[in-house]
């Protein structure tokens, strides 16, 4: 940067020659000599993020703030969601405080800039802080976070909620890394401490903490009578609007951020905000995005009013006074020295021309198979360092810049390091070629700096931002029991779930869970037993309630366990079978394989590694592979099976991929052929769709071996077709294929690799549980942090619907339109017509011929269509990348897995996804369909899901592992514990084969000492938090998971009371007592009666022994019991009196 003008110009320039990446240093470089405040506006999200990332790289000193815009539509029906809301107020109200002399650069996108926002002084009322050791009033500190838009939440997990239990607040403030704990100690807050959100334990000590506004909107009194007032004002009585009616009662309702201007003194804009002799830097064509986007926000209003006089009105605000008008947008512009980037180059008295330019890609090389791509970007690389340039290679994760390295080494480019930053980078020699983590789209050369991307070597290409996994405790919260749950007792069957009760048991409180059965009869089960039951599964209404001590569910699961025994035998006896036989051992070639796998566009995920790991070692082993590999929709099941079809179509072997439907196996055509091309492998397909002349030719290809990979239906394993030397078959969707087909396949089985590709979520337990029979690889992490999809659960709203079909299309995007009944569709196909006459509408349903929905499914993949409106077939395994948006009717007839599955369809690409179930408007839903979709909002990450899949298993019947029986057996026992009993089977077998299995999980000792067990109300209100609590405790047996439970319910909820506290003795006792084999104990206060399960005894030798040495305090009873006297008149020495007794029958029972 030569001319001074660039910085010290108070007026505008146009800066040329700054391709995107290039701006990023520009940018830092002008702000850094001015010193102060500048303003990025970038044309979109994604260039906002791209510009913060290059700022890493180039200016890793410079404080840098985002303001997201609203991450819905103008004048929408929902709110902006929680994490965008508290990162604006977080960057306001950073700025309405002034600046110190550290230069700061705020990055906002078009949409952010054009709108307008609080004023600066009610974002400096708005925040909160306290230190340790001042006085705070609770009712005051909830007043005040509610007023701010904060949650009350059970369990404080996302960026502005709280949870208040008794003097333990806990809140995740909107700037905050993590949320904070804070102690009180009466009304003296004792300590601040940071905490996990994914394990609720804490982290670190804090000696303050300030809690900032999370909305844009302060619901106080004032406020209130404000929005009334100007209400009425403009559109005359309230009294029918909902938002109106929740507003005056002083309820947060979603959208009601639109109506911002009734509710605020007055509204300024992010202009304002900024200090005197800020500088105004923009984007290329960032005037363009302005013009659109004040177009788009008319265009919003006026199909609101217009619908407003027919449908359900919506009084919406007239634009500008939400947002900046064109005229003020350029007055507010040119009152501020402003800088405009621009690639171009370009002359003129307000231009200057900074010289860079767009850097070479690749895209002819990677086209040709004669050039080897890496010798032609090494060359390239070392004609620069000749012209006397920095060469920078820039990745997008450290991970794909290590890789890049090894291909460049592989091609002669030894040595090259990576630079942290631009500073270190300048360190080292001009000639000294180097690698950085700096996330551009394309390379540029400027100057005596040249930047080659990954991007323009390889194509195509995305990073995964590292995101912390959640921890599992939260799914168990989240799929908690609710009263009218179906669960299944191990001994009485299936119940209904009525609600947690506390009974008196010998005069003290006991936590039982009601448990309704057939002929309204009950059964309470103490908490401290909960491992008795477990979740049925589906929600379904033809279950039929066992009958309390009937003998009808013993025979059911005495048949279940039966079968399960035969299949476990069946599952062995293959395994071992497979064992024996030898294969050809295949290992992948070096270096030619590196450079396969560095065409994938994706970092690859942890889990995807693993099974690719397995896969390869598989091969390499010298026996037939059989792996199955589940991954949920769209995980990357597909690269894994690229790349053991690379190896071994480059091993001289020929491949066969078999798909269920013409459509899957065109779409894996396309996929293999545009990831071999430029390899020496030849690929066909064989299915319907290919004309008989090519199919012979195909067939004759695969017989010569020419052909090294055929790809088709199942037309594949027919007896015409022969192969000359099949070496790996991979079968996609393997749960579509009939018993025929499968038949064939195991006949193939014999002596080939098999590789089977399945997207049904299996759980981990029954993939623990089948571990070495059948090897399987589980994918449960979502490739590329693909955003995750925006869900938003709306009442039906034709306006809402239209917006958000006409914006997927106008984003050049596909959307689905699903209906839960057949006779739904005709009225939404006719509401399209009518409503959204824009968009191109195709129906698809289960009842046309398979024939005509392919031709369907076809067109819609090929861009034909914009619209697929569909009963819920929307093909499972389809990928259709361009649909990005979902709009789900009826929502509430749905199940949870189902709308999960709905849900993957959808953001498969780069784009950010949109889901809509809509409701119906004026009916009330059901307590269970209101809490499906709310968790499923919730659960806006991808793997999460996978989980949730796993706990809702009956979604498809438990993934057809096995054979077609066993949704049978589950519709009889329920899904966990059927899961349960196959583990059991699969284990006694694998330990002793021919032995019967003994369900040893199947029983739970009973302790009745007369102490208060349970946790109290006050200590954990949320109901479900506490029922998921109990169920950790009963399962946390040994004394280490106790220790971290107790250590956790301390951290969480304060110092343990009494009754908590026995609760864990008794769980301590519960462990003894199964070490021992005792079914009960209770424990009065004059002594207490042991009784032994089935009346057995591990060490009946050291059990008298122990009698004979007690001098008469033990004795045995005729029917097999035994008694001990003592005096215990307290309850906590009953509980001790109990542990004693439990423990010395361990010990002498694991003496046997």
């Amino acid at each position: 940067m030569t001319d001074p003008r660039i910085v010290s110009d108070p007026g505008g320039l146009e800066l040329a020659g700054t391709p995107e990446g290039f701006d990023a240093l520009v940018a830092a470089d002008v702000l850094r000599q001015r010193g102060g405040v500048g303003l990025f506006v970038a044309r979109d999200f994604q260039r906002a993020n791209a510009l913060v990332d290059a700022l890493g790289f180039f200016a890793p000193d410079l404080e840098v703030l985002r303001l997201p815009a609203w991450d819905c539509l103008p004048y929408d029906r929902v709110s902006p969601s929680p994490g965008v809301a508290a990162e604006r107020m977080a960057a306001l109200t950073r700025l309405a405080r002034g600046m110190e002399s550290r230069p700061l650069l705020v990055v906002a996108t078009v949409a952010a800039a054009v709108q307008r926002v609080p004023e600066r002084s009610a974002m400096q009322r708005a925040a909160w802080s306290t230190r340790v050791g001042r006085v705070v009033d609770i009712s005051d500190l909830e007043r005040h976070l509610a007023i701010n838009g904060y949650q009350r939440a059970s369990t404080v997990s996302e960026r502005g909620e709280f949870a208040i239990r008794g003097g333990v607040i806990d809140v995740f403030p909107p700037a905050a890394a993590e949320p904070v704990r804070l102690d009180l100690f009466g009304d003296t807050l004792e300590s601040i401490r940071g905490f996990a959100p994914e394990t609720q334990r804490s982290t670190r000590q804090l000696p303050e903490v300030e809690l900032l506004a999370v909305s844009e909107v302060q619901l106080d009194a004032a406020s209130i009578s404000r929005f009334r007032t100007r209400w009425l004002e403009r559109f005359g009585a309230g009294a029918d609007d909902p938002v109106y009616q929740a507003v005056s009662e002083g309820v947060r309702r979603q959208g009601m951020e639109h109506w911002l201007p009734l509710l605020s003194e007055r509204l300024e804009t992010v202009f304002d905000y900024l200090p005197a002799g800020a500088v105004v830097l923009l984007d290329t064509l960032a005037g363009d995005a302005v013009t659109e986007r004040l177009a788009t926000i008319e265009d919003a209003f006026e199909a609101r009013r217009d619908i407003g006089r027919v449908g359900q009105p919506y009084r919406a605000l007239e634009p500008a006074s939400l947002y900046l008008t064109a005229n003020e947008w350029d007055e507010r512009l040119t009152a501020l020295p402003w800088r405009r980037f621009s690639a171009f180059h370009g002359q003129g008295p307000a231009v200057v021309d900074v010289g860079g330019v767009q850097g070479r890609t690749f895209a002819a090389e990677r086209a040709q198979d004669s050039v080897n791509l890496f010798e032609a970007v090494a060359n390239h690389a070392r004609d620069l360092v000749g012209q006397g340039k920095r060469v920078l290679f820039a990745s997008w994760s450290e991970g794909s810049s290590e890789r890049l390295g090894t291909m460049l080494a592989d091609h002669g480019l030894t040595n090259v390091p990576l630079a942290p930053n631009w500073a270190a980078a300048l360190n080292r020699p001009l000639s000294e070629i180097q690698r950085a983590v700096l996330p551009v789209e394309h390379g540029f050369v400027a100057g005596d700096l040249a930047v080659i991307s990954e991007t323009d070597i390889l194509g195509d290409r995305l990073a995964r931002p590292r995101k912390k996994r959640r921890a599992s405790n939260f799914l168990a919260e989240a799929s908690s029991l609710t009263p009218g749950d179906l669960v299944v007792h191990i001994d009485h069957g299936i119940g209904r779930y009525e609600g947690l009760k506390t009974l008196d048991v010998q005069d003290a409180p006991h936590d039982c869970l009601e448990l309704q059965y057939a002929e309204k009869s009950r059964l309470y089960l103490p908490v401290e037993n909960i491992d008795l039951l477990t979740r049925y599964g589906s929600e379904d209404n033809e279950v039929q309630l066992d009958r309390l001590g009937g003998a009808a569910w013993q025979s059911r699961k005495a048949r279940a366990k039966a079968r399960l025994r035969d299949m476990a035998e069946g599952l062995i006896a293959l395994a071992a079978k497979r064992a024996l036989r030898t294969g050809e051992a295949i290992d992948p070639p070096h270096g030619l394989f590196d450079e396969f796998c560095a065409r994938f566009p994706y970092e690859e995920t942890e889990d995807q590694l693993n099974a690719i790991a397995d896969v390869l070692t598989d091969l390499a082993k010298g026996q037939p592979m059989d792996r199955l590999i589940c991954g949920d929709v769209g995980f990357g099941k597909t690269e894994v099976a690229l790349r053991a079809a690379f190896v071994t179509a480059m091993s001289g072997r020929q491949v066969a991929v078999v798909c269920p439907t013409t459509l899957l196996a065109r779409q894996h055509f396309r996929t293999f052929s545009e990831r071999f091309s430029g390899w020496p492998v030849k690929i066909r397909q064989l299915s319907r769709m290919v004309p008989a002349r090519e199919a012979s030719e195909t067939r004759e290809g695969l017989k010569s071996g020419e052909i090294e990979i055929v790809i088709g239906t199942h037309a594949v394993l027919s007896e015409q077709v022969g192969f000359k030397d099949l070496g790996l078959v991979i079968v996609d969707e393997e749960q579509h294929f009939g018993v025929k087909h499968k038949e064939r396949l195991k006949s193939l089985r014999a002596d080939v690799h098999m590789l089977t590709l399945t997207a049904t979520p299996i759980p981990r337990t029954l993939q623990l549980a089948l571990s070495g029979i059948r090897e399987m690889s589980i994918i449960a992490t979502p490739p590329v942090d693909r955003l995750a999809v925006r869900t938003y659960i709306t009442p039906f709203d034709p306006v809402t619907v239209r917006e958000a079909l006409l914006r997927e299309k106008y984003r050049g995007g596909q959307s689905y339109y699903v209906a839960p009944r057949l006779k739904d569709l005709p009225d939404i196909e006719a509401f399209l017509r009518e409503q959204v006459p824009e968009v191109k509408v195709v129906v698809g349903h289960g009842q046309m011929s398979a024939t005509q929905l392919e031709g369907v499914m076809s067109a819609f993949y090929d861009g034909e269509f914009d619209v697929l409106l569909s009963t819920t077939i929307v093909e499972s395994g389809l990928d259709v990348p361009s649909a990005n948006t979902l709009v789900v009717h009826r929502a509430d007839m749905f199940g949870l897995a189902q709308l999960y599955q709905l849900r993957g369809r959808v953001g498969r690409s780069k784009a950010r996804a949109f889901a809509y179930l809509t409701t119906p408007v004026n009916r009330v839903l059901s307590e269970s369909a209101e809490r499906r979709l709310r968790v499923l909002q919730s659960l806006d990450s991808l793997g999460a899901g996978f989980q949730l899949a796993s706990h809702d298993l009956d979604i498809r019947g438990g993934g057809n592992l096995l054979g077609e029986e066993q949704s049978g057996h589950i519709r009889e026992v329920g899904v966990e514990l059927y899961q349960q009993m196959l583990e059991d089977a699969v284990n006694a077998l694998r330990a002793e084969p021919g032995a019967a299995f003994d369900d040893a999980g199947g029983w739970s000792p009973q302790i009745n000492a007369g102490a208060a067990v349970l946790i109290p109300e006050a200590y954990i209100p949320d109901l479900n938090v506490r029922l998921a609590m109990y169920r950790r405790l009963s399962e946390a047996e040994q004394p280490e998971d106790r220790e971290a439970l107790a250590a956790e319910l301390i951290d969480r909820f304060g110092p343990l009371p009494d009754e908590a506290d026995q609760l864990l003795k008794v769980v301590a006792i519960k462990g003894l007592c199964r070490q021992a084999n005792v079914a009960k104990i209770d424990v009065g206060p004059k002594g207490a009666v042991v009784s032994f399960r089935h009346d057995l005894f591990a060490n009946p030798v050291g059990l008298v022994q122990a009698i004979q040495g007690s001098h008469g305090a033990w004795k045995v009873r005729p029917d097999q019991k035994v008694v001990i006297k003592g005096e215990w008149p307290e309850a906590v020495e009953r509980l001790a009196a109990a542990e004693r007794i439990t423990r010395k029958l361990a010990e002498t029972a694991l003496a046997a």
